[in-house]
């Protein structure tokens, strides 16, 4: 069978274009306004929110993005959770779903079968339905979904709501995208590749679903403009600074040692070179410990601002996950990202 990393240049969501790119292009393109949409794309913020009037949102995004590992069920079920989370992001419940899938005539009709279960089993166990969607003929695989969530109006997490002395909960790993890349010139084990499927298949729905009846005050998810990026998205739109432990960082298995060899994914010089002006380093951070903040991320956790008791209740009922507190908001500085030892 056919590799499926074989047939692309870049894979998950180290695929996005460079983040500097798109905000050169995005400042260039007029905002649509309507007296109910809630959130649009300013903020920079997971997806949108449109207010329908009876005290309820409707919550869209859309997420789609090559083949980072090579068993197409595998790789349904990462794209479908990758998708769902930003939903998730919102503080909300991912209800419908429609599938995006581009695929070579090369690639013989099972595989593209077993991309799609992937799919149809993780919004199934996300307890959402699929119904439909869109497919056309591409020399690289690709594969995604649009995603329809509802929430009421006063429960949604932005990004933009941080408040000085939150702490921050961080319930995944990061270091993927350096594992994935790796992976494509066989050089990660199977105990760092495990690891490394296990936390993009997690669907960041008990996540979401554990700060029930928390005051959670901003809230995102990392993808592939890395952790830093993300952070440095919520720290902007909300006129904050943050200061981050880097070794309450929970890593993939492996991640920091295939850094270290050079196996950065291209998004991950991307996300450098967008942002390392608004991030501080402390003196004894080493070059792989930046490039996994830098790393383009597939399918990560949900970064979630709250008070210091809350994250404490919050973290027990995580117990069993690698969910764990990261770091602080304090007042605006001359930079939006501290990073620490």
């Amino acid at each position: 069978m056919v590799r499926l990393t074989s047939l692309v240049h870049s894979s998950g969501c180290a695929a996005k274009l460079s983040p500097k790119d798109l905000e050169k292009v995005l400042k260039q393109i007029p905002l649509m306004e309507d007296d109910h949409l809630i959130e649009g794309f300013e903020h920079n913020d997971d997806a949108l929110v449109y207010d329908i009037g009876d005290g309820r949102v409707i919550i869209e995004t859309v997420d789609f993005f090559p083949p980072m590992v090579d068993d197409p069920y595998i790789f349904g079920q990462i794209a479908a959770a990758n998708a769902l989370s930003d939903i998730y992001a919102m503080g909300a419940e991912p209800k419908l779903a429609m599938n995006l899938m581009c695929f070579p005539s090369c690639l013989d009709l099972d595989v593209m079968k077993e991309i799609l279960l992937g799919g149809h089993d993780k919004v199934k166990e996300a307890g959402a339905v699929i119904a439909g969607g869109h497919t056309i003929s591409d020399r690289e695989p690709k594969y995604g979904l649009a995603v329809t969530g509802f929430a009421k109006k006063d429960s949604v997490w932005l990004n933009s709501g941080l408040c000085i002395g939150d702490v921050l909960v961080f319930t995944k790993k990061i270091g993927v995208g350096i594992v994935n890349t790796a992976a494509k010139v066989d050089e990660a084990d199977k105990e760092s590749l495990d690891d490394a499927v296990l936390s993009m298949t997690t669907l960041n729905k008990r996540a979401r679903d554990s700060a029930k009846g928390l005051n959670v005050h901003a809230a995102t998810d990392v993808t592939g403009f890395s952790m830093l990026g993300h952070l440095r998205e919520m720290a902007v739109a909300s006129g904050k600074s943050l200061r981050i432990s880097y070794s309450g960082i929970g890593k993939i298995k492996g991640a920091e040692e295939l850094a270290r060899f050079g196996f950065i994914p291209e998004g991950a010089y991307n996300n450098r070179d967008f942002i390392a002006y608004d991030v501080q380093f402390s003196g004894d951070i080493r070059r792989e410990e930046e490039d996994l903040l830098f790393d383009p991320e597939t399918s990560g956790g949900l970064i979630l601002s709250m008070s210091e008791g809350d994250a404490e209740i919050y973290l027990k009922r995580m117990e069993g996950t690698a969910a764990s507190i990261i770091g602080r908001v304090e007042e605006r500085k001359d930079k939006s990202v501290f990073i620490e030892s």
